[in-house]
């Protein structure tokens, strides 16, 4: 920028200072400050939830939108669009799509352990179709979500404005059930992020009762004891504790979840894996679209073919296997490469007194503890103001109907409504409240059978102000009310666990699933491989017939036999001069008479290469050699530790002339005598 344009912007800015309202600010320190504000409104009044009702203030502003509706458990559904339009007309201008979503989560019970939204129609499914548009489905609140709203009209929570200062929402629901732990939640946040695992109400609400009567008890005795630990909608297995106990104890844990899965026989003596749960948040027809791409590409073999027969009465998704393949193995494979086993991450992040902080477990079910002895001491004095007005009111009444002739007489010389209150009051000592409420007596209250209603409702008002007086001195008591109302809930939503919790867990490998045992590999001229148990061929005494070891064809024989064990390296080696590698339970293992499967299903050979040679090994010792002899007789001797990385498209054992070919492979000690013997009847004999 030349000199002339700088001056000219000086001249401008010094115009613009002049203006009424312009003030020069550092633009440095405008943007880190507003970024800052943007970050704190996102955290605090969006992304995140509170951890005294575990909601997002979208979440609450849905279900206290509902509530004042008047679309309860017990009442007609209404149209979405109508619950969306309300809640974004006065609590949430965020647009109604981010509001339907909300909603539409809270209804699916593959999303929710405990839906807190009840929806009629389309809603989406745990295979990721969407929910119908809102102008078609239909809510309203779910049962379970009445509990999170009880009360509220007793001043039990602080109300705010809104975003216009129209209209009052609640700054928390009073919940009666620790939703945080129970539903979970998800968010994303600026710089932070939240994802709390949904958990069993009944294991909760222990560790709460647990919790109130023992404030020491540490957190390996909640999860021995109480919460066992996560409860996905989904169900699925949880591999280990380990996770589970970290992310109790400091807020974040990676905790492991499988899928549900059992074998099945079915035609001709074959298996099928089934499904029955899928972890949590995994979307079923993204995980079933990924098998098929690992069985198209061979990266799993042994499947031939997939189903899916879930339907309304629970998931099923058939596996099914090819009469050679090892069912535990392919299952394994499923485990390590698709979703039918994930990490939930745990974070659990939460708004406490206005500020982002991660929790442990037991410093959510305190606050949560704390939030409801506030809730029952406000309603307690709710109900207690209530009681003192009414009782009050009552005695005046009281005084009216013993005194009658005298107050009748103090009405009729009154020439004014104020003239005859201002007297009762004086001759009574009477209150402006009593005073009026004894000239809006109806008559009918002169009675005997009124006046003996209104002696019996004071007793049962000074009984009632006896107990909630005692319920605000008496910290005990307060705290047994809530164990009562916890059990209460308890009792009414209680169910059972639907994840398992498995308490030991290793990674298994394939060959893990698979007994070791001693086989016999064949392989024939035409290159056909399978394996067989060695108690197949049965010991036999002299003058034995023999066993059929295989049927072959009339212009194929077996050429190769070797006897190793399933968890043994066998070395192939091609007329190219590469080598390839399986372990022993990777080859199929097939009946006696069957002639097994072509080996270039096994191996990645290429046209033209035939396999030649196999080697079993136990180890790599580099003191043992393998001895090469070629076609045109040329002989090499190579260490075995060279062959211990060998890659799926194999590794050139030997280099040969292109004229030349590999003819026989052997493994020796290293000082060994060799002998070859040619075509023409001759043998050379010599030493390594």
């Amino acid at each position: 920028m030349e000199n002339k344009e700088i001056e000219e912007l000086e001249e401008n800015l010094e115009e613009l200072k002049e203006i009424p309202g312009v003030k020069k600010i550092n633009l440095s320190s405008e943007v880190k400050s507003s970024f800052l504000d943007y970050a704190m409104s996102v955290i605090v009044s969006r992304a995140l939830p509170d951890v005294r009702d575990g909601l997002k203030p979208v979440h609450r502003r849905i279900i206290h939108s509902m509530n004042e509706l008047g679309v309860q458990s017990d009442k007609a559904y209404k149209k979405s669009a109508r619950i969306v339009g309300d809640t974004m007309g006065k609590y949430h201008p965020h647009g109604d799509t981010a509001i339907y979503e909300a909603l539409v989560r809270l209804a699916q019970d593959f999303s929710s352990r405990y839906p807190l939204v009840d929806g009629h129609g389309n809603f989406g499914s745990i295979d990721g179709d969407g929910a119908a548009a809102m102008r078609y489905t239909e809510a309203r609140m779910a049962k379970i979500a009445m509990e999170m709203v009880k009360d509220i009209n007793k001043e039990t929570v602080d109300f705010i404005d809104n975003y216009d200062g129209s209209e009052k929402e609640p700054a928390v629901l009073p919940s009666r059930f620790p939703n945080l732990l129970v539903n979970g939640t998800m968010g994303i946040a600026v710089g932070m992020a939240t994802n709390i695992p949904p958990h069993n109400l009944g294991e909760v609400i222990d560790a709460v009762l647990a919790i109130s009567e023992n404030p020491d008890i540490e957190v390996i005795d909640l999860i021995n004891e109480y919460i066992l630990g996560p409860d996905f909608p989904t169900g699925g297995i949880i591999l280990g504790k380990a996770g589970i106990k970290k992310a109790y104890e400091t807020g974040n844990g990676s905790i492991l979840v499988r899928a549900k899965c059992h074998f099945e026989d079915y035609a001709n003596n074959r298996k099928r894996i089934v499904v029955t749960e899928i972890p949590y948040q995994v979307n079923k027809s993204t995980l079933l679209r990924r098998i098929v791409d690992l069985v198209k590409s061979k990266t799993i073999d042994g499947i031939s073919d997939i189903r899916d027969e879930s339907n309304r009465h629970g998931m099923r998704v058939i596996i099914e296997l090819k009469r050679e393949a090892v069912g535990e193995v392919v299952l394994n494979q499923l485990y390590k490469l698709t979703q039918l086993q994930t990490t939930f991450g745990a974070n659990m992040l939460a708004i406490v007194e206005g500020e982002p902080k991660v929790l442990g477990i037991k410093e959510i079910l305190n606050y949560y503890l704390l939030h409801q002895q506030d809730v029952l001491t406000r309603r307690t004095k709710f109900d207690l103001d209530k009681a003192n007005n009414r009782i009050h009111i009552l005695q005046g009444l009281q005084i009216a109907i013993e005194s009658i002739d005298e107050v009748l007489a103090i009405i009729r010389g009154s020439e004014t409504t104020e003239a005859a209150i201002e007297s009762l009051k004086e001759s009574f000592d009477l209150s402006d409240r009593q005073a009026k409420a004894i000239l809006d007596m109806r008559l009918q209250r002169l009675t005997g059978l009124e006046k003996i209603k209104i002696i019996n409702e004071i007793e049962e008002l000074e009984n009632l102000i006896k107990n909630l007086t005692e319920i605000l001195e008496n910290k005990d008591k307060l705290l047994e009310i809530i164990r009562e109302e916890l059990i209460e809930m308890k009792r009414k939503y209680g169910d059972e666990r639907r994840t398992e919790i498995s308490n030991d867990y290793t990674d298994i490998e394939d060959e893990d699933l698979i007994p070791e045992e001693e086989i016999v590999i064949t392989l024939t001229v035409n290159n056909y491989i399978k394996r067989l148990a060695i108690d197949t061929y049965r010991t036999q005494n002299r003058g034995g017939r023999g066993v059929k070891g295989m049927a072959t064809n009339n212009d194929d024989v077996v050429d190769r036999m070797l006897v190793t064990s399933t968890h043994t390296d066998v070395l192939f080696f091609t007329n190219k001069g590469k080598v390839y590698r399986l372990r022993g339970h990777q080859i199929p293992e097939f009946s006696r008479q069957s002639k097994g499967i072509p080996v270039i299903n096994l191996l990645d050979i290429e046209k033209g290469e035939e396999v030649k040679a196999m080697i079993s090994l136990d180890d790599y010792n580099e003191e043992q050699q393998l001895l090469f002899v070629t076609k045109k007789g040329i002989s090499k001797r190579v260490s075995l530790s060279n062959f211990e990385n060998i890659r799926k498209t194999g590794k050139i054992a030997v280099s040969l002339k292109d004229d030349d070919e590999l003819f026989a492979v052997r493994k020796t000690q290293g000082n060994e005598d060799i002998f070859i013997a040619a075509s023409n009847g001759k043998l050379v004999r010599f030493n390594e």
